[in-house]
């Protein structure tokens, strides 16, 4: 264990050093760099003035030197200033982070605990209404765009009804259930498209292991549908459909733009995208390695799931 465990963070520091140099070698490429922007901002300033803060900031430099040097400042511990926030990188990210972690967990955990009973119930009643139904509603959840999902939910909830606020976030101090309120109509947008994926792979799982001679075994002993369904094929099962939950796992943390953006929720997702169309390299590039590691974590996790789940797979040595 403590030797798979080493081998992976090994593997992972690789990933992270090779990502953080293809991340900013695209960054670098961009056109248009933080002096572009004082330029336009300051019609005042000179060639002369644009090329000494260049130099001055490390711009006229190859990009594998910049790289070099932004990645000796971040082994130090110095992330850099955001240039649009004007504070430190973990400054403006941590707190995008947190919300972000709270809308994308909340629509996670919610989106898993519906989709797998849905899934394990349409596959135990194949071509049945049940799971007629519960196709359809997958399908529909895979194939509704978010933001059209998003506008529909606004127009019902907030415009018609006037139950839930259109967007935002709750004001410090608010009291959980106003902080709740500004939550519902992103979570459901989140949750209902992820419940489509989950639920179909779920059912997919279930169906191939329900073929299986030891679940027909479990049946002639004379096990009961519910008991062979939920305690003994469900957790073989499991085993694709963590795999898909920990890719996943990164994008919890990446935010969704689409539905931040909609909803005015300010996550990791808008945090990201105004990052890089602001040419703010520092942020943009700490957010994406961020998201890149968390990624890393969930497959890690995936692995150790597997363990638990089948008793017959050892980690780090194939299976028992």
């Amino acid at each position: 264990m403590r030797q798979f465990l080493l081998n992976r963070a090994l593997q992972s520091l690789v990933v992270i050093i090779i990502m953080s140099f293809v991340i900013y070698s695209l960054i670098g490429l961009m056109p248009g760099d933080p002096i572009d922007l004082m330029i336009s901002a300051n019609p005042n300033m000179t060639a002369s003035d644009a090329a000494a803060l260049r130099e001055l900031y490390g711009l006229d430099l190859p990009i594998y030197e910049r790289y070099w040097n932004w990645l000796g400042a971040a082994l130090s511990g110095d992330l850099g200033y955001s240039r649009l926030f004007g504070q430190p990188v973990l400054a403006v990210l941590l707190p995008a982070l947190k919300n972000s972690l709270i809308l994308m967990g909340t629509a996670f955990l919610l989106a898993v605990c519906i989709a797998i009973p849905l899934g394990t119930l349409a596959a135990s009643k194949p071509r049945s209404a049940v799971d007629y139904g519960v196709n359809l509603f997958a399908f529909a959840g895979i194939s509704i765009p978010s933001f059209w999902l998003a506008l529909m939910l606004i127009i019902v909830f907030s415009v018609f009804l006037g139950w839930l606020p259109a967007g935002g976030i709750a004001s410090n101090g608010a009291g959980l259930l106003e902080y709740v309120k500004y939550m519902v109509l992103p979570v459901a947008t989140i949750a209902t498209l992820s419940i489509g994926s989950y639920s179909r792979y779920t059912r997919s799982s279930m169906l191939e292991v329900l073929r299986q001679d030891y679940v027909r075994t479990a049946r002639a002993k004379g096990a009961s549908n519910s008991r062979v369904v939920w305690k003994h094929a469900l957790r073989n099962a499991m085993i694709p459909v963590v795999t898909i939950l920990a890719l996943d796992f990164g994008y919890l943390f990446s935010g969704a733009l689409v539905t931040e953006t909609i909803f005015s929720w300010p996550g990791m997702g808008k945090l990201i995208f105004d990052s890089v169309m602001g040419n703010d390299f520092n942020l943009a590039l700490v957010a994406l390695l961020f998201a890149t590691a968390l990624t890393l974590i969930g497959n890690l996790l995936a692995d150790i799931c597997y363990a638990l789940l089948d008793p017959r797979i050892v980690i780090g040595g194939g299976k028992a």
